[in-house]
């Protein structure tokens, strides 16, 4: 609750316990005071002692009656103890406020403002102190106010970092099972054939050297297209490079890229306008977009590329289009049908549920593939 660097509660137990101390030296000095007097002001020293020794912070119940005791005392102090103790009457009461102030708030503040302003009014000779009081008081107050805001706004502060914080980790979780999911299906299984034509290799070079020689040569063009792939796989996992004020300018980026990359002509349609995506959903839609066009490259064998990026009233439409080989099924599916019937690339599915996106899959097997996205704006 309190730092380290500085102790409140250490430093003001200790304050009460020396201004208990100064309080009763004055008045044992006195031979004008009253013994009740005395005997009260030493209680309060073996009591503000005791809670020194204790060494912890007052608080809840415990606190506020310690706060209670505090003022009455510091009352009983400015009721009878006269011109000799009028600076330490008014030492006490900024001890109050301050006290006030560091455990508790404005509602206590106030009540040690208010009793305090209405006990130097009620009395003639402690109307010396009644401006001081009053604005030292509201001074107090506001303050207390402020304290009392700017707590309530750290700890909202505080639940928003937590929750960022889990759904930070949510999303990489979510990021890790993609990236598996995505090695398992491609480059692990491209491995895993390459190991079992590897071993069929190796048998027929013992039975018939000539075809496994030729054999090779189809593994080693085997190998260099699981290289592509590999290098393809590996440049899907780079940082989108996004540029927050247009998300179109950025995807044309993307779809270049890919065409020098994969060596396939891309044709780019879209407008300059802006988007105005937050910056995770601009993120999400651009890996999308790159891993629709590295789906093209690795299964399609495709020879043209179209991607279209279109802001509309219903939303960012996006579409990629491939003269390709096409999908095993034929016709037209949405997200739901694809689910039910479960078609269609899995990775791409998922990105499309994380934004509450609509998808529409066509497969033309012979002639090629597109797939369209339509990502609500908010």
């Amino acid at each position: 609750m309190f730092p380290e660097e500085f102790p409140w509660p250490r430093y003001l137990s200790r304050a009460r316990v020396l201004l208990a101390a100064v309080a009763l030296i004055i008045a044992s000095v006195d031979t004008s005071r009253n013994l009740p007097f005395i005997a009260l002001l030493g209680l309060f020293l073996v009591v503000s002692i005791l809670a020194e020794l204790r060494g912890k912070a007052q608080s809840g119940m415990l606190g506020l009656l310690a706060l209670f005791a505090d003022t009455v005392y510091f009352l009983i102090v400015a009721y009878f103890g006269g011109p000799r103790m009028l600076w330490l009457e008014s030492v006490f009461f900024l001890y109050l406020l301050t006290e006030g102030l560091v455990f508790y708030g404005p509602v206590e503040v106030g009540v040690i403002t208010a009793v305090s302003t209405v006990f130097c009014a009620v009395l003639p000779e402690q109307r010396i102190h009644l401006p001081a009081v009053v604005l030292a008081g509201v001074l107090a107050c506001g303050f207390a106010v402020s304290k009392s805001r700017l707590s309530r706004r750290t700890e909202e502060l505080a639940a928003q970092l937590e929750a960022a914080q889990k759904a930070a980790e949510k999303a990489s979780e979510e990021e890790r099972l993609r990236i598996a999911s995505d090695f398992h299906d491609g480059p692990l299984q491209s491995f895993i054939s390459l190991q079992m034509r590897l071993e069929i290799l190796r048998k027929l070079l013992d039975r018939d050297f000539e075809a496994g020689v030729q054999d090779l040569k189809q593994l080693q063009s085997l190998a260099q297209s699981q290289v592509r792939d590999l290098r393809a796989f590996v440049h899907s996992m780079r940082p989108v490079d996004v540029d927050g004020a247009n998300l179109i300018a950025t995807a044309r980026r993307t779809a270049e890229g890919f065409q020098k990359e994969s060596g396939i002509p891309v044709t780019f349609l879209g407008t300059n306008k802006p988007v105005g995506l937050p910056q995770e959903m601009t993120l999400e839609v651009l890996h999308m977009l790159r891993e629709a066009l590295h789906n093209v490259q690795k299964h399609a064998a495709a020879t043209r590329v179209a991607v279209e990026v279109e802001k509309t009233d219903r939303g960012l439409e996006i579409s990629v289009d491939d003269n390709g080989h096409g999908f095993s099924f034929a016709g037209t599916y949405s997200l739901e049908e694809l689910e039910l019937l479960r078609l269609g690339p899995a990775s791409l599915k998922r990105r499309a549920r994380s934004l509450n996106a609509d998808l529409l899959l066509e497969s033309r097997p012979g002639r090629g593939s597109g797939i369209k996205f339509r990502i609500p704006l908010q």
